[in-house]
């Protein structure tokens, strides 16, 4: 019998969003974006965060004076205590979608002996 691996992956999709560790990160988020302060703080984080990351695909260099903006903007964002919980939220999503991605790839994986 054929498996339809879209139907597990949308099985997936639904376990994620209805997993603690996903709504725990959705309140967090919320409780940033109700907050104009925080909301603000967190979107201009992202910004230069998205903007360092650009840099260093295309492969461009980062100035000092950008490493030093991104970590005064990292300090401020770490003060904030809404911006921070949703920042440890985002980190327990991202391991927990990096272990699912390893348990995705394990066939491949034992297929070309990378195991």
């Amino acid at each position: 019998m054929a498996v339809n691996l879209y139907d597990s992956a949308y099985a997936l999709e639904t376990a994620i969003r209805q997993s603690d560790e996903y709504r725990q990160l959705q309140q967090a988020y919320n409780e940033v974006n109700a907050d104009p302060q925080a909301k603000q703080m967190f979107d201009h984080f992202r910004q230069i965060q998205l903007n360092l990351q650009q840099k260093q695909m295309m492969g461009q260099n980062i100035s000092e004076q950008e490493v030093q903006q991104a970590q005064t903007t990292v300090a401020q964002v770490q003060q904030n205590e809404k911006i921070s919980r949703l920042m440890q939220a985002e980190q327990r999503m991202s391991i927990i979608i990096g272990e699912l991605n390893q348990l995705i790839m394990k066939p491949l994986a034992e297929l070309y002996g990378e195991v």
